[in-house]
């Protein structure tokens, strides 16, 4: 085996993102492109042999050809021992679990999370640090610096590696150890939760419950879990085979792209207790009731509100974190509780610190990701897990519990609408020119509605005070409302347009409306202040949750 130095240029579009670098598969493909971005990473984390790296993906396409590159890539440039999935398959989530349980150096996920696979479809590289997180600013800002500059990079001339065969094996000096994807993480769920009264649901025989893996890489922990370890029925789990291309389907748990879950759901007859979906990579989650959709704003203040009900939670909270653009549903429990919640931008990497710090152990977004100091990352089948212990503990159904909430605490009516694939040009003016409005705004009255505060939000860490400018529009409204917009980065192909409206109400006899006729008044008021649709041209979201 000899090691090979490939002369290569750069490709100026490696800036990695919120969620790493995500492209075209076809892209990913053409000849020095992987390469150059997976050695930008190991010159970035620097001199250091021996260093040991965990390495899994999603199983979407491409992900098996990827992870034979990077491990040549990795026994060239040092590494001492990768730490890989099974089948080259690790959620995120576990993948966080395993590097912390490991101690290792970090770890690249193959995954572009809820975007769509197969050929035609999407691919990305996600490096997670040392605590089992997603790289900060700082360490992406110096892959993309690198990789601007990158004239070469190093590989094994090698023959493939078994991925498929648990044991360990050489790669010139590295060892390559190929690890159960779903025991550790289990494990770890199995610690978490009450699993012996999560089991009693089940051996009721009057308790049915239907998991989405969406064909996703979630499959094989939700058999395992639900089904092996905790007797739930053998058709609890949908779509448990992870695909290259996700079945053909969009591998995001939301209302539009679970259709099959929803339908399930909302049956006349014979629909089940419980249902829940997990997107691409794992870390999202969608929870619903029988005919009942629970917002993940709504999930993230209800999981606060009953953490101390839980074996793993048990002493209760002491901080929790949401994402800006996420409901302040949270907020409420946080008070109520006497105990601090962190608004952040978007981006799980913004929780780590306040994690690492011991400020908080629960976080979450309104994009479906739910979490808490176990691993550093957002977790779907914790989420799930949580519910279902809830459940379990509580006796009562999942809307039951929702209104429960809302009773005692108020209810934020909560919306969001996506426009995806928005002409990226029309799509950045259009945010541009709402900013330079925004000074002009306070004091102003739309429609009943007083504006009291409008910026783009600024984020300084409270544990390191590095600082995120320009992390979304916000207007605030003086009778508990919001109007907030932002450009997602997690697409591959033109701009999202995120746009979240959100209305608190406290009147406990006007809290079962339903939310996009709850807030009629603000979807008119965004789009006088805004203009998405004239601007656009859509008429309507592409997605509503």
């Amino acid at each position: 085996m000899t090691i090979k130095i490939i002369p290569t240029q750069a490709f100026h579009d490696q800036k990695p993102g919120t969620s790493g670098l995500r492209k075209k598969v076809e892209v990913f493909q053409s000849e020095h492109y992987l390469e150059n971005f997976i050695q930008s990473i190991f010159d970035a984390l620097g001199e250091g042999a021996g260093r040991c790296l965990v390495l899994g993906g999603d199983g979407r396409y491409f992900n098996r050809e990827a992870v034979q590159v990077i491990l040549k890539m990795a026994a060239a440039n040092g590494v001492g021992r990768v730490i890989v999935g099974q089948g080259a398959i690790l959620s995120t989530p576990a993948m966080s679990h395993l590097i912390r349980k490991r101690k290792a150096d970090g770890g690249i996920i193959l995954s572009a999370s809820h975007n769509p696979g197969g050929p035609g479809g999407d691919f990305g590289v996600k490096f997670n640090m040392p605590n089992g997180g997603p790289a900060p600013e700082g360490f992406t800002n110096r892959v993309y610096e690198l990789a601007c500059a990158i004239e070469r990079y190093r590989i094994l001339d090698a023959d493939d590696v078994a991925i498929d065969t648990l044991g360990e094996t050489t790669l010139g000096d590295m060892a390559v150890e190929v690890i159960d994807s779903v025991s550790d993480y289990a494990d770890l769920m199995e610690h978490l939760f009450d699993f012996e009264r999560i089991r009693g649901l089940f051996e009721s025989g009057v308790f049915a419950m239907v998991c989405d893996s969406m064909h996703a890489v979630t499959g094989p922990y939700a058999i395992e879990i639900f089904g092996q370890r905790l007797g739930a029925p053998y058709n609890s789990v949908i779509n448990g085979k992870p695909l290259p291309d996700f079945g053909g389907g969009h591998p995001d748990p939301n209302l539009v792209y679970a259709a099959e879950l929803v339908e399930m759901m909302n049956r006349k007859k014979g629909a089940p207790d419980f249902g829940a979906a997990s997107d691409g990579d794992g870390d999202r989650n969608m929870i619903l009731g029988r005919h009942f959709f629970v917002t993940p704003s709504d999930s993230l203040a209800i999981l606060a509100a009953n953490a101390h009900l839980l074996p793993g939670y048990a002493q209760g909270i002491k901080g929790v974190a949401r994402s800006m653009p996420t409901s302040m549903a949270v907020d409420r429990v946080a008070h109520h509780h006497g105990v601090e919640c962190y608004e952040t931008p978007t981006g799980w990497k913004f929780f780590c610190n306040l994690l690492d710090n011991g400020l908080i152990n629960l976080c979450g977004e309104e994009s479906f990701g739910t979490g808490s100091d176990h691993v550093r990352e957002k977790d779907g089948l914790w989420a799930i897990l949580f519910w279902l212990n809830l459940i379990a503990v509580k006796r009562l159904s999942v809307a039951e519990i929702v209104r429960q909430h809302w009773q005692t605490y108020g209810r934020n009516y909560y919306t969001r609408h996506d426009y995806e694939g928005v002409d990226s040009g029309i799509a950045h003016q259009l945010v541009d020119d709402l900013r330079e409005t925004l000074p002009g705004l306070v004091g102003k009255s739309f429609g009943g509605h007083t504006v009291k505060a409008a910026d783009d939000f600024r984020y300084e860490d409270p544990v390191d005070h590095s600082v995120a400018e320009r992390q979304g529009i916000r207007i605030l409204l003086e009778n508990d409302a919001r109007i907030l917009l932002r450009l997602s980065g997690t697409g591959t192909e033109g701009a999202t347009l995120r746009l979240y409206l959100e209305q608190y109400e406290a009147d406990r006899t006007r809290l079962g409306h339903d939310p996009q006729a709850a807030l009629q008044g603000l979807i008119a008021l965004s789009e006088e202040l805004a203009g998405i649709k004239s601007r656009t041209g859509r008429e309507q979201p592409t997605v509503i949750t």
